[in-house]
């Protein structure tokens, strides 16, 4: 629906600073490392055993809703290792380390180089254009000088369909699986490291499955398919849906001016708090209380519920909180395809403005 308004201004009384809300969080903010060690052990255990129902199943329908499951659990070890990478798991520096590697295999993400892309780059400048490249939207000039390929694929990744393909393509194989030195100008030994790390254990899986299938009277393309193939794609599909739903809203703008960028809080005003109803949140390790997240990283996963409900108290209208449906996930697909960055409002690929702008917008 076109429309030229502009949005609400935001509460009258101004966000505090940052060491403020941080401090706000201080006492629930305490890491455990026997919670820690105790999530790991439980996740790896069920990944196990949902990747031995994959090959050993005696029904084909079981072994896909087992691959399926297995993807799943990858996410969860992934959300593990990715509260490792941030310091925020247990209170040991080197721990921390060796879990977020050995956390990261599943998913064969190279631990240093996520920590670059993710730590340093996303939550540094968390939707700054040209810095933040998670979901980063085009202007309809720069989608306008695209090649018709890359029109389409950027179609794709903004359907609401294919997140899976986006963080396959975009985050996955370009920034984080050897990356090219346009991508990454910085050569560190680590990065090659870490990359060969999860070459070896992809390997590793693949063979396992292929020498497992003969021994099970099963054809190696199947177990491949639901063994390798199957978890890992549900596990890009959840994560590219994960990053899309934390940033991208009606509500929640994108800059291109860092001095705009940084006085519009971005720590609390870039992030959303998807709630869901049931399990869902939780089963993901509450990654979705997205704003705590921001403010503090250094708030385990295993605090961050009792984090969040903290900043929405203290903080009433400043944090958008979104309930999920699927309406309001392909609604937000349907409306947020190109940016314009001068009214800071989200149009369709014509340009045409599908949400009102931003207070403060030129």
């Amino acid at each position: 629906m076109p429309t030229t308004q502009t949005l609400s201004p935001p509460p009258a009384t101004p966000l505090p600073h940052r060491k403020i809300l941080r401090s706000w969080l201080a006492p629930i903010s305490a890491k455990n490392t026997g919670i820690a060690l105790a999530l790991s052990v439980a996740d790896f255990a069920l990944f196990a055993a949902c990747m031995a129902g994959a090959v050993l199943a005696r029904h084909p329908v079981l072994q896909v809703l087992m691959g399926l499951a297995a993807g799943f659990m990858i996410a969860r070890l992934f959300i593990l290792g990715h509260d490792a990478c941030h310091q925020s798991f247990t209170p040991h520096r080197r721990l921390n380390r060796w879990l977020g590697r050995l956390l990261f295999l599943p998913s064969l993400t190279p631990y240093s180089l996520w920590d670059v892309g993710h730590n340093v780059v996303h939550h540094g400048y968390t939707n700054l254009s040209g810095f933040d490249f998670v979901w980063q939207p085009a202007t309809l000039e720069a989608y306008e000088r695209m090649p018709t390929w890359k029109q389409g694929l950027e179609r794709a990744y903004r359907s609401g369909w294919a997140p899976w393909l986006y963080y396959a393509v975009e985050i996955w194989w370009k920034r984080l699986y050897f990356p090219s030195k346009a991508v990454m100008p910085t050569r560190r030994g680590i990065f090659v490291a870490d990359s060969l790390l999860v070459t070896a254990v992809a390997a590793a899986w693949v063979a396992g499955l292929v020498m497992a299938a003969p021994a099970t009277g099963q054809s190696a393309a199947w177990l491949l398919a639901v063994g390798f193939f199957l978890p890992l794609l549900v596990w890009k599909a959840l994560m590219g849906f994960v990053v899309y739903v934390h940033h991208t809203h009606t509500r929640i703008a994108w800059y291109d001016n860092k001095k705009d960028w940084s006085a519009a809080n971005p720590f609390v005003s870039t992030t959303v708090h998807l709630r869901f109803n049931g399990f869902f949140g939780a089963a993901l390790h509450h990654i979705m209380e997205h704003t705590a997240h921001h403010v503090d990283m250094g708030v385990p996963l295993y605090r961050l519920k009792q984090a969040q409900a903290v900043l929405e108290e203290k903080l009433p209208g400043h944090i958008v909180v979104q309930p999920f449906s699927w309406r309001w996930y392909f609604g937000t697909a349907r409306r947020c395809k190109l940016y314009d960055f001068e009214r800071r409002q989200w149009t369709d690929f014509s340009g045409r403005p599908t949400s009102e702008a931003m207070a403060g917008a030129a």
